[in-house]
């Protein structure tokens, strides 16, 4: 399952982000304990070394164009200006001895900087 949207002209679905099975077990973990009930918004953000940098926090708000869809029990938001650089995403959580946090797999970005924490479009 995945994020998609559907134009009445169209009537062919385009997949925008995949979260993993994964990643949502860490996000639902995260969100055991919270008060409200909180969404995963997925940006697009000009910054970092490359250009753009994702930046995934929890959200309650509702914006005007946001692509929503609820993936292994998560509600995923992406804004409207996110939307065109996350055609096809996927998102997943990694856990290894150097490091562990989500990670990005990106069809639209033409590149990376050397951290890997941003990313070129």
């Amino acid at each position: 399952m995945s994020a998609t949207t559907t134009t009445e002209t169209e009537h062919e679905h385009v997949t925008e982000v995949t979260l993993t099975e994964q990643a949502a077990a860490k996000v639902n973990e995260f969100l055991a304990d919270a008060d409200e009930p909180l969404d995963l918004r997925v940006q697009v953000q000009a910054g970092g070394c490359a250009g753009f940098r994702y930046a995934l926090y929890f959200d309650e708000r509702d914006l005007d164009g946001d692509l929503v869809d609820t993936q292994h029990g998560v509600t995923i938001r992406i804004d409207k200006m996110s939307q065109p650089y996350l055609g096809g995403a996927v998102i997943d959580w990694k856990e290894s001895l150097e490091q562990s946090g989500f990670s990005i797999e990106n069809p639209n970005s033409s590149g990376s900087c050397a951290c890997g924490e941003s990313a070129t479009f």
